[in-house]
């Protein structure tokens, strides 16, 4: 039996790429130093900028990972999470931490790919995707449903429009397919990108970027 969430042939192949060494060696790093640079700045974003409340809100985590993200808005005051992640394994990881935090009661649970599952799902008040536009190859799908959950804020952190991110893509890529690894990295144009969430009806009002990354934070116009 697979155990890709997906099914055979699939866009959403991080169920059999991201297993349990992956998910325990992320969860060791969150617990060492908490979120990454990227990942406050989403955060910060999400809550709406310095001394931002996110009291009583709701959270959609898609690709949630070890459940960073929504581990830190509930902690922040955010009422309730849907976690949403293709890897069963970080599920049962993200339930774990969730578990030692004392949050477990405020969090559903899903594996599967959120393009399938997005139709089922209720609207959020913040919707999150830290680091997986790049996963997944249907960007206009994943990012056009996701953005219509979003009542208040929609957040991305994914790969920055450059010709070097580009050209690492390729050789990743490559790299995989003579590997026989399904897992693909996409670099998605950032005007491509941002139509599409401004399709959704909503605004871009942040923006940062690292090297690699930009971390954009969106707002329901």
């Amino acid at each position: 039996m697979s155990t890709d969430p997906c099914g055979p042939g699939c866009a959403c192949t991080v169920g059999n790429e991201f297993g349990a060494d992956s998910a325990e060696r992320d969860l060791r790093a969150y617990r060492r130093a908490g979120p990454d640079r990227t990942t406050r700045w989403l955060l910060d974003g999400l809550r709406g900028g310095d001394g931002g409340s996110v009291d009583g809100l709701t959270v959609l985590d898609i690709g949630a990972g070890v459940g960073v993200v929504h581990l830190e808005l509930l902690a922040a005051g955010a009422a309730s999470a849907v976690d949403v992640d293709g890897s069963p394994a970080y599920v049962a990881v993200a339930q774990g931490e969730a578990d030692r935090a004392g949050l477990r009661d405020r969090i559903t649970y899903l594996a599967g790919d959120f393009v399938e599952l997005g139709p089922t799902l209720a609207p959020a008040d913040l919707v999150a995707l830290d680091r997986v536009v790049c996963c997944y190859p249907d960007m206009q799908a994943l990012v056009s449903l996701s953005a219509s959950r979003a009542l208040r804020r929609y957040g991305l952190v994914y790969p920055r429009d450059s010709w070097w991110i580009r050209v690492a893509s390729n050789a990743f890529n490559g790299t995989n397919r003579l590997l026989r690894r399904r897992f693909r990295f996409h670099a998605h144009r950032t005007a491509d990108v941002e139509a599409t969430v401004a399709a959704a009806g909503l605004r871009r009002v942040d923006i940062r970027r690292t090297i690699l990354w930009q971390v954009a934070v969106f707002e329901r116009t």
